[in-house]
């Protein structure tokens, strides 16, 4: 009797088994939430695992929300090993490196008053916190309230959950560098300003602020530096900020509209009223929710594992926060701008907390791609900035920064414009871009050219007259004066133009070196820099070595092969990047640099996938007739590299672009080099992508067989036809159609492996 008993369990089990689905987060549920904003938050100064924090916001919203764990003023916002919380802050940080500007914060507290940062700050738990795009929620241990933020695009609404208490309090703090307060009881309401800011704003740059409340004010108090003062309703000096008290009730729910400006007090109250007006926390999380899935819902992925698709979504997520849009909406619906080059409050588009030198690369393309649309109004913003500054942003927050290299505003705008983008002043770009090749901002050297007249009149940027990094701006140079060569010929500028530019694009070749077979520093004399060390990072490179940019030359990878000997030279040198130790030489910096340390940790050689440099070395292989080998690098990287947990990247996550080479990357192709109207086939991981562009059409990527083996491309077609090149082209995609891969655990090396299909070079065009 027991062992039919349990041969009828067997079977149901196995009838059961057979005929369930698997099911995974790709069929249930929404896709905004499988995003993690919490993905790269466990980083230091020392070690970046994606050095980002939570950005609570809409896509390319003016403001964003974050919990706040370090100190005012700390470029590492939020830390994932953090123990405490000091407030929920407003932020506008691109990157801890470049810092947060315009940053005030609110926070409740119960019990006795503390309203100092360290005082205040609360224990809380990741099994109490709830992080999504549009919506935060935490525990607030120390006081018993629960605390959320759900955000618009220059607004937000806060719902703070008290216990029983005579004394729960809300403080904001409007931080340092100049704040100021003001409490009006009889409206519920604070108003004021904030101007801290880590650089690249104008004399009279403010922040302002109003923050509505829904329950009456039984305590006022403000306070100034560590001094509280009683029963104040204004505030102003370098530090201030406002306490308002009541009587709460267990579970009683106090809510905080709030709102800001860079253009004045009125524009904030408009902002707030034309954002939130007397919409309720559940509508504004409702809209905010349906804003991320509008964004999400024009990219559906259909296979995968739960992990891959946690990661697409998370990555695809930080691709759509940054450029932030700085402008807003006047009184009589104009779109108008504070310029945070000028000062003065101007009509038009303006975006910014952007660096081009990381999302050239593929953020933009990813752009021109998906948002055709917005990368019109972003040029706008680029007119706009090159009229009130004299020079195009090439990294900006808000206004120009000195940081990083390079002319690469030349290769997004020409990338835009020869992919059909149009609807912006195409002449006045140009001009910036060629005002770009001639010099430099002596007071900002990442503006312009830094070196502009070695570089013209030697072919290089020298080793050897002081200009640091000089040979990573002479192949930068080189790329952007493609980009320039490009579009010059789109505008039928005159001939002796376009050839100069055609030229100059050839310059990456002045700074090979054919003994070592590696771009090298190159003296004023012509000799190359002695003693030379591939390893050596920095020095005449950025953030790298010799290893890393030799294959900067996104324009001419033909031209490389040849200069490195052909084809088995170029790729036992690629294969060598990855299969040699993690040696490293940081003696330029004086110390190990956490780019290096993220190099050397990840067991994949010379290969340092967490900046930026190297991004698109993979997918050289295609240029050589190997492109098996860039199919199995590319699935390495994703597999290995991105996890949607707090250590999810393998370096600084940078405004998207590392994000936007996984978007590309997991479906199966990648923008080698904007400007041109080709993208680089990989591996793609999912079974099925859809894209439904602008233009109404729908692209389809689809893989048969696919597998973690099954990582190499057998065959290819293309809408029903076999497809045996190694790229696809822009057209491809946007007249729509569908792409299919037939996916196995063995690398066909025959398709692709011919001169034919191999992807555009300057030197050998098509």
């Amino acid at each position: 009797m027991k062992r039919v008993n349990i041969l009828i369990v067997l079977m149901a089990f196995m009838v059961f088994h057979v005929g369930a689905q698997v099911v995974t987060k790709s069929s249930t549920g929404s896709t905004v939430d499988m995003v993690n904003p919490l993905m790269g938050t466990d980083s230091e100064h020392a070690l970046s695992n994606g050095n980002t924090y939570p950005a609570i916001a809409v896509p390319w919203g003016m403001n964003f929300w974050t919990p706040q764990t370090g100190k005012m003023g700390d470029g590492w916002t939020y830390a994932y090993d953090a123990k405490k919380i000091r407030g929920i802050k407003q932020t506008h940080q691109p990157s801890p490196w470049i810092n947060d500007y315009a940053a005030f914060s609110l926070m409740a507290v119960t019990g006795e008053l503390k309203f100092k940062e360290d005082e205040r700050a609360s224990w809380f738990s990741h099994k109490a916190e709830d992080a999504k795009p549009y919506a935060y929620e935490v525990y607030l241990a120390d006081y018993d309230v629960k605390t959320e933020v759900t955000p618009t695009e220059r607004a937000a609404m806060f719902r703070f959950t008290f216990p029983e208490n005579d004394n729960s309090y809300i403080l904001l703090d409007a931080y340092n560098e100049g704040s100021e307060v003001k409490i009006i009881p009889e409206e519920r309401k604070i108003i004021g300003y904030c101007r801290n800011n880590s650089g690249g704003v104008p004399e009279n740059f403010h922040n302002y602020f109003v923050a509505e409340f829904d329950k009456d004010f039984e305590i006022v108090h403000t306070w100034n530096e560590d001094q509280l003062n009683e029963k104040s309703k204004n505030a102003t000096g370098d530090h201030v900020g406002a306490v308002i008290g009541f009587k709460t009730k267990k579970g009683e729910e106090v809510h905080v509209k709030v709102a800001s400006s860079f253009i004045s007090k009125a524009q904030a109250q408009l902002n707030l009223s034309r954002e939130i007006g007397n919409k309720n926390y559940k509508q504004l999380k409702k809209e905010a929710k349906q804003a991320w899935e509008k964004e999400f819902a024009r990219i559906k992925v259909e296979g995968g594992t739960d992990d891959q698709l946690e990661t697409f979504y998370s990555c695809l997520y930080r691709v759509l926060l940054f450029p932030r849009k700085f402008y807003e909406i006047n009184d009589k619906n104009e779109v108008i701008h504070y310029s945070p080059y000028n000062g003065e409050i101007l009509p038009g588009y303006m975006f910014t907390d952007n660096g081009f030198w990381d999302t050239f690369r593929a953020v933009f393309p990813f752009f021109t791609v998906m948002y055709p649309e917005l990368n019109a109004q972003i040029m706008e913003g680029l007119v706009n900035t090159y009229k009130e500054s004299g020079w195009l942003p090439e990294w900006a927050s808000p206004g120009h920064r000195g940081c990083m290299i390079g002319s690469n505003s030349a290769s997004l705008i020409s990338d835009a414009y020869l992919k059909g983008i149009r609807g912006y002043d195409i002449e006045t770009l140009y001009e910036a871009i060629i005002k770009n090749t001639n010099g430099y901002n002596k007071e900002i050297t990442s503006v312009g050219r830094y070196g502009a007249e070695y570089y013209n009149k030697l072919g290089y940027v020298p080793y050897n007259v002081g200009i640091h990094e000089n040979t990573a701006r002479t192949l930068e140079y080189a790329y952007a004066d493609f980009c320039v060569w490009k579009l010059a010929q789109e505008l039928g500028r005159p001939q002796e133009e376009i050839d100069l530019f055609a030229k100059r694009a050839q310059n990456f070749k002045n700074v090979f070196d054919k003994e070592s077979g590696l771009m090298r520093g190159k003296n004023e004399d012509g000799t190359f820099q002695s003693p030379f060390n591939p390893l050596k990072w920095g020095d005449a490179f950025t953030e790298g070595n010799s290893l890393h940019y030799t294959w900067s030359v996104f324009q001419d990878i033909n031209g490389l092969i040849d200069l490195m000997g052909g084809k088995d030279k170029f790729i036992s040198t690629l294969d060598g990047v990855f299969e040699m130790p993690p040696k490293f030489d940081d003696s330029y910096y004086g110390f190990t640099i956490h780019e290096i340390r993220e190099m050397q940790i990840v067991n994949m050689g010379n290969y340092a996938h967490g900046n930026q440099p190297i991004q698109h070395m993979i997918y050289l292989y295609n240029y050589a007739g190997e492109p098996w080998k860039t199919q199995s690098r590319v699935r390495e990287v994703m597999d290995k590299l991105y996890t949607p947990q707090a250590d999810g990247y393998c370096g600084d996550e940078d405004n998207g672009q590392t994000s936007a080479w996984y978007v590309f990357s997991a479906m199966g192709f990648y923008p080698v080099c904007p400007g041109t109207d080709e993208y680089v086939l990989g591996s793609p991981i999912f079974d099925k992508v859809t894209l439904t562009l602008e233009n109404g059409n729908t692209f389809t990527i689809s893989s048969s067989n696919n597998s973690k083996e099954n990582v190499f491309v057998n065959n290819v077609s293309l809408n029903g036809k076999s497809y045996d090149l190694n790229y696809i082209k822009h057209e491809n995609i946007q007249n729509g159609g569908e792409l299919n891969f037939k996916m196995s655990d063995q690398p066909n090396k025959e398709r692709g492996s011919k001169a034919d299909a191999y992807p555009y070079s300057m030197s050998n065009q098509k």
